[in-house]
């Protein structure tokens, strides 16, 4: 029968401390409680309420779970001694804390101005809205004035991020001409510590390093032993990182506060003065279980149980003090009552604030669209003509989509310092598709680099990147490559305005090649055609050009807004049209357009027609745009007159200003590149059929494949036959 060890790990603590005997007074707080230590007697006080803290935040949120008050009961109870990195760290640095470093965020409070550290985590467990980061969406640990960003992964998604501050931060001391001293500290469970999110953030730190790239981030891993029930073989932490070059491994029994905090202040001097990696490796127990709802007695003995419970930091933290002469028994069973009933207020005071109770107010932190026109700071002429600063060309000759882009970049750089740009081979090859080529050149190293072959590394980077007030524009080679690393999007850069209720956010623009059409050469990996793991990420922009004076415009509107707002947004750049020329076989420079002069402008959900013919509208976007006007052009001839519609934006999708264009022709194709089960075209059928119920709708889309190498390609891609045949299939239907 699965028993509670809540009132037994509570009960053990006093009945231990009790039995202590106590010594003679300690003298001078000032002084190290421990010859040689660098703690003081009067910090290791500090921590010792921290921990306790932190248990009592464990015992009190699963004393309101049992009332139904409570909806978080993952603790640190046996993890007390990451107090110890709490208190080493300085104000400038960054904490991206995993689900057991409570009494860590306790510390970092305590020694703070302002935040109440153990009530906003009680505020966070029973999910009110008062409680000052998520606002109840979630219980993270996570600060605005700590520098803690909340933190929502069990899967240290948070190390990819914790690197790219690193790294960023120093990159932008060095672009304004400053030092910087601050430095990323994370924190991750021994499980943890194998995901491929972890290894590989840490193989980039080390990557970095290697180089001499300055890449201050502290590893810090929490080692219980266990994953929920998963063991972890032992010594294979120190195994598996304890000998890694270019990694400074540091490592403490994490039980001994003492122990604990040297090796701490070890580590984060080697890390603040070397600004290199290193690894610092704690080990700790874990007491309670996994959870609340966690039947530790299916996988573990009682006599594992009770070993572990004997280990307990809170009893071997109270003996340092009592046997060092600074706390007698009773004072620390004082310190103890008094958190309990301190903290016991606080959870009831906790109950009794106010929750999220309307859809509305759980969505309000996330970016919405409900005014096409999405003005942001950049609308007047005078301040775009200063942040896309158009630099002189010697050749004004309309150009193609990737030689304006490259433009584009380069004035939005020029005209923001505080931009950077990065990915796999965009420096000095320029790119595969030389959409980047001279901007190293043009702006240094510092500011457009390369980085490793590691998507999770490149947008973690410009997570942290964001973190350290950097503006980021981070490449992902193909399409088909990101999926590698959507949870960076998806649930680290997209769910921070959510999950920091609006506090905190991630503005960049994640610069993708994707899409089809490239005459059967590379397969799926350089074809991929679903947008679905990209669309169903919220708040997040997406624009898709199908041209070149359309991919200007768009990046311009896409930077505004991760300057102005923070908006998290891709620009998925269709390969086939980078070089395009032409609209049709016989070199006409159909496709070609001038460079757009600054004051130019477009703001999302704006849509680009071509025509005014009133028996169809054709709505499309990228290369099915293209194809689209040329089926158009052809069936002119035949006195078919249809108007085309470039959607142009994939997120929020223009439906408003399709409308007026539906409504003047009665009938709409959806011509969708994307495969049938990840594109666009239900959705827009569906929303243009709600607002205009006469209307006759038709969609055109790929089968759901992977695309194959060579002509085969074509078997599966939408042709401009089967546009074509899309046309009279919606004229000829009654």
């Amino acid at each position: 029968m699965a028993v509670s060890r809540v009132a037994i790990v509570d009960a053990n603590f006093t009945a231990r401390v009790q039995a202590m005997r106590a010594t003679p007074p300690f003298g001078n707080l000032a002084a190290p409680i421990r010859p040689g230590s660098a703690l003081t007697a009067r910090m290791a006080v500090a921590l010792f309420e921290a921990q306790i803290e932190s248990r009592m935040c464990d015992i009190w949120s699963r004393a309101l779970k049992a009332d139904g008050q409570s909806f978080y009961t993952i603790g640190g109870s046996g993890h007390e001694g990451n107090a110890a990195i709490g208190a080493v760290l300085k104000s400038d640095d960054w904490a991206f804390l995993h689900y057991r470093s409570g009494a860590l965020f306790c510390a970092r409070a305590k020694l703070a101005a302002g935040p109440e550290g153990p009530l906003d985590v009680l505020l966070g467990c029973v999910a009110s809205s008062d409680e000052p980061i998520a606002g109840g969406r979630h219980k993270v640990f996570g600060s605005v004035p700590l520098n803690i960003p909340p933190q929502t992964s069990t899967i240290a998604s948070q190390l990819p991020k914790a690197v790219g501050f690193a790294v960023a931060n120093d990159r932008k001391a060095r672009i304004e001409g400053k030092r910087a001293s601050g430095i990323a500290v994370c924190t991750f469970g021994d499980a943890s510590a194998n995901h491929s999110t972890a290894t590989g953030a840490v193989n980039s730190a080390i990557w970095a390093g290697h180089q001499n790239v300055p890449t201050p981030v502290l590893f810090v891993c929490e080692d219980n032993g266990f994953g929920i029930s998963v063991r972890t073989p032992e010594n294979w932490i120190a195994s598996a990182y304890g000998a890694r070059p270019g990694l400074a491994y540091f490592a403490a029994d994490g039980l001994d506060l003492v122990a604990a905090y040297d090796a701490a202040k070890a580590a984060t001097d080697y890390v603040r003065e070397r600004r290199r990696p290193a690894f610092l490796h704690l080990s700790v127990v874990r007491l309670l279980g996994h959870a609340g709802s966690d039947v530790e007695q299916l996988y573990r003995t009682q006599d594992e149980i009770e070993a572990a419970e004997e280990q307990d930091p809170l009893i071997k933290t109270a003996q340092l003090l009592v046997d060092a002469g600074v706390m007698t028994p009773e004072d620390v069973l004082a310190l103890y009552e008094d958190a309990r009933e301190r903290l016991g207020a606080m959870a009831a005071e906790a109950v009794r604030r106010p929750k999220l109770t309307t859809a509305e107010a759980v969505m309000a932190p996330l970016f919405t669209d409900t005014d096409a026109s999405a003005a942001v700071p950049v609308a007047s002429t005078e301040v775009r003509a200063a942040t896309f600063r158009r630099l002189p060309e010697a050749d004004e000759r309309p150009r193609h989509l990737a030689f304006q882009l490259n433009r584009a970049l380069t004035d939005v750089m020029a005209g923001a310092p505080e931009t950077v740009l990065f990915g796999e081979d965009v420096a000095r090859k320029g790119g595969v598709y030389h959409v980047t080529a001279d901007l190293t050149k043009r702006f240094g190293v510092g500011r457009v680099f390369n980085t490793l072959l590691d998507e999770q590394t490149i947008l973690g980077l410009a997570i942290g990147a964001t973190h350290a007030g950097l503006t980021p524009i981070p490449e992902v080679q193909y399409l088909a490559y990101l999926m590698n690393a959507i949870d960076q999007l998806r649930g680290e850069a997209g769910s921070m305005q959510f999950f920091s209720n609006g506090q905190l956010n991630n503005g960049m623009v994640v610069r993708i090649a994707g899409l089809a059409y490239q005459k059967g050469f590379g397969g799926h990996f350089h074809n991929d055609n679903g947008i679905a793991a990209l669309r169903e990420v919220p708040g997040m922009l997406i624009g898709c050009p199908s041209r070149a004076e359309d991919g200007v415009l768009m990046l311009r509107t896409l930077i505004a807004h991760a300057r102005a707002n923070g908006r998290v947004s891709v620009l998925l750049e269709p390969i086939a049209r980078y070089m395009t020329k032409d609209l049709h076989e016989d070199g006409d420079g159909g496709w070609l357009d001038a460079y757009p002069s600054p004051e130019q402008h477009m703001p999302l959900g704006e849509v680009r027609v071509y025509g005014d013919g009133t028996d169809l509208t054709i709505a499309s976007y990228a290369n099915g745009l293209w194809m689209s006007l040329r089926v158009a052009e052809r069936l002119r001839s035949e006195g078919i007159n249809a108007r085309v519609v470039d959607l142009r934006w994939l997120a929020p999708l223009p439906i408003d200003a399709l409308v007026p264009h539906v409504e003047a022709t009665g009938k709409l194709l959806v011509v969708d590149e994307c495969r049938r089960s990840s594109g666009i075209a239900d959705t827009v059928a569906a929303e243009i059929y709600e607002r205009v119920p006469s209307v006759r709708v038709r969609r055109v889309m790929a089968p759901d494949t992977y695309i194959p190498l060579g002509d085969a390609a074509n078997l599966v891609l939408v042709s401009e036959a089967d546009i074509e045949d899309g046309v009279r299939r919606l004229l000829e239907a009654k």
